[in-house]
């Protein structure tokens, strides 16, 4: 790939103000995007990830890998904003089955 061809890529991202997700569900990935300034809540955005993936059970927790790579939780207003506003661009979202994500600690 054109070096600078990607340079462009990333600037239009930033322009329209948009932030792309990309989740993770066991080994489906999925890609979508938010408005970086009105993300919306957090229901909205959970309801729209288990649609996106098709999962049945609602039953699930949503992490997000910040800035360091730490696995972050998504379960609330405020950490879903927080997440949505350190994506840069992208915002990386795992979605994992409650009974696995509580081994885990999230």
């Amino acid at each position: 790939m054109n070096r600078s061809f990607h340079k462009s890529q990333t600037l239009r991202f930033y322009d329209c103000g948009a932030v792309e997700v990309k989740s993770k569900f066991g080994a489906e990935f999925r890609r979508f995007s938010l408005d970086r300034h009105k993300p919306g809540k957090f229901e909205d955005f959970y309801k729209l990830v288990v649609h996106t993936h098709r999962i049945s059970s609602s039953d699930v927790t949503i992490g997000y890998a910040d800035v360091h790579g730490d696995l972050l939780p998504i379960n609330n207003d405020d950490n879903f904003c927080k997440a949505v506003s350190s994506a840069n661009p992208l915002l990386r979202v795992f979605i994992q089955k409650r009974a696995r994500a509580l081994r885990l600690g999230l």
